[in-house]
Formats: structure tokens, sequence, C-alpha cells
């Protein structure tokens, strides 16, 4: 993402913005304030938020597609693979019904088998350090992440992070639990089954998929500039973030 930072707040009050009550009439409600820290429990999105993940990803998906007999698309239109479920890019992207998507995931499910967690667990600048100091201080972690559960347990045993978070939801190897706001619901439940306080929810995430699962849920999310969505994505996101010491001021 390129746009410049933003953090969205409750619009000024009348009488913080200077203007004065006719005298005699009570003073102005203030402006309700907008969800905001302590945080009962952080969800984390995984690719593009704490993992830079495309370059392995893109690696397997051009393998994948060759296997198929599918053309490679530019590096450029891969990276639209990165983030949503694996079989909405397949047919999205490579144009493949929902037959050969099935075949393919199962080719590229072999691949990231085989090769280890080690291509997709590069972590952008200051995460590790983030999550840990967000563990350290009591607050409970999840992740929720479109990509294979399985996958996502190797990566973050691999980082030294697994032990961070109350709960690791992603993807079933099947798919059928692979669409944000379902992987939210499930962490959710499980967060339930292990009596973690919901009662001020945040997500961090970096594509419209974050955003739109978070809203179904009714749970306020935070985009990272860093990921691979567009500005354009970060709709109903209550801050936009371009650092990660923006990102600790809201959360910590």
């Amino acid at each position: 993402m390129t746009s410049s930072p933003e953090t969205h707040v409750a619009p000024e009050s009348a009488a913080a913005a200077g203007a004065q009550p006719a005298a005699g009439a009570p003073a102005p409600a203030p402006a309700p304030a907008g969800p905001h820290k302590p945080w009962s429990c952080i969800l984390f999105d995984l690719d593009g938020t704490i993992t830079d993940s495309a370059p392995g990803i893109i690696g397997r998906l051009s393998r994948t597609l060759l296997a198929m007999g599918y053309p490679v698309p530019a590096p450029a239109d891969l990276v639209h693979f990165v983030g949503p479920p694996i079989l909405e890019g397949f047919e999205l992207v490579a144009g493949m019904d929902e037959s050969e998507a099935q075949k393919a995931l199962l080719v590229y499910r072999g691949l990231a088998a085989s090769e280890g967690p080690q291509d997709d667990a590069v972590t952008f600048p200051g995460m590790v350090g983030l999550v840990r100091q967000l563990h350290a201080a009591g607050i409970p972690l999840a992740i929720t992440t479109s990509k294979s559960e399985v996958q996502a347990n190797r990566i973050l045993d691999h980082l030294d992070l697994a032990q961070c978070f109350a709960v690791i939801t992603g993807a079933s190897e099947d798919e059928t639990r692979s669409a944000k706001a379902d992987v939210i619901d499930e962490a959710l439940t499980r967060l339930r089954a292990a009596h973690v306080d919901l009662s001020n929810l945040v997500l961090v995430g970096d594509r419209m998929h974050d955003m739109e699962g978070a809203a179904e849920h009714g749970i306020p999310p935070i985009m990272v500039e860093w990921g691979y969505g567009s500005p354009a994505e970060a709709a109903g996101a209550i801050a936009i973030v371009h650092s990660v010491d923006q990102l600790r001021a809201l959360l910590l």
C-alpha cells in the first residue's frame, strides 16, 4: 500500500471546536469515542501483516500453474493470490473452474508440505518484537488467516511465536473454511472455549478480506500499509498505519 498514514477519529463536538453554547443552554454532550485500547483480545492476519510471504507463495503458484498446464501470470498479477483464500485465487486470477481449482489446490498444498515453512516465514521488521511485547503485556492474541492452518502452525513454530497466540486459526485443508469471516468465526468459538474476554476486540490485517471479515463480526479493524492491499481496500478501518511504531501505539 502506498497511501499516507491516517487515523480515523470521532468528529469533535461544537464545544471542542470553540463554539460557545447559548446562555443558559446545557453544554453539548461530548462526541462518542470510537473503539480504542485497552483491547481484551487482538486478532492478527498472518500473510502481509506479520509475515512477508509473497515470494514463497508466488514461487509455489508458478510451479502449480505450470504443472496444471496454465500460463503463469506476471508476479504483479500473482501477488493478488496473497491473502484471499487460495481457491478464490485459482478461480479468479487463473480462470480455473471449481474442479480444476480443487486439483490445483492439491498440487499447491503438496508443494507447501514438502518445502516446509521457511519460504513463508520471512517477517516484516519489528513485527516479531511487537507480537512478543503484546504477549508479555498479557493481552490475548489470535491468528486468523486464510492460509492453511497446518502451514500457519508450522510457520509460527518456525518463528518461535506459536506460544504467543491463544489460538491459531486458518483455512481447513479442503478450504471449506477459508473465507476470512468463517476463519474469524472459528477463532471466536475457540477463544470463548478458552474463556478469553471478547468484550473489546480489534483485528489487524492488510487486505479488504480482513476489513470485511471483521465487519461481519462487528470487530473494528486496523489496516497496515506494508502488506499486499491497496488504499481502496481500507474501507471500514478505524486506523491505517504505515509503521510498526504506529501500530504499537494503537495496541499497547
